[in-house]
């Protein structure tokens, strides 16, 4: 008797790239550039990735701040970027516990305050959806995106 091969069609996994990254304003640029690479490839243009690369700026910007001072180890930062039916994910993981806090609806600081927060502003406005998921070692913060006509350029 002869063992027969049996073939299962699965559906195609969705498009998920993940990278670590070094805590360094370098890392903001490559991961813009990286994320519009990879939005052409799963074939989203237009408004929707120009607000993800705005997105990913803000985000990855976010996490280099928190690591300010830190060694190039500890301060590491994970990137990570994902599509799933119409939804676009962006995610940025770093070791900081510091609480990602939106300064105020209009973005401007009041005087003596500092920058910290504007960025978030930004993201809460293009975002569908964003926040924070704690995991006893750092956090990830995280935005979402709707993508209305996938595989449209």
């Amino acid at each position: 008797m002869s063992a027969r091969a049996r073939f299962v069609a699965t559906p195609p996994l969705a498009p998920v790239v993940a990278y670590r990254l070094p805590s360094d304003v370098r890392s903001v640029g490559w991961a813009r550039r990286e994320l519009r690479r990879r939005l052409r490839l799963w074939g989203v243009g237009g408004e929707v990735a120009s607000s993800a690369e705005l997105l990913a700026s803000e985000l990855v910007t976010n996490a280099v701040r928190a690591h300010v001072g830190q060694s190039a180890a500890a301060a590491a930062i994970g990137v990570r970027f994902a599509l799933a039916g119409d939804r676009l994910r962006l995610e940025v993981r770093d070791v900081s516990d510091g609480v990602p806090v939106v300064s105020g609806s209009t973005g401007v600081e009041e005087e003596g305050e500092s920058e910290c927060g504007r960025g978030l502003v930004l993201v809460d406005a293009l975002a569908s959806g964003w926040g924070v998921v704690w995991d006893g070692t750092g956090k990830v913060v995280w935005a979402e995106l709707t993508v209305t006509a996938p595989g449209v350029l």
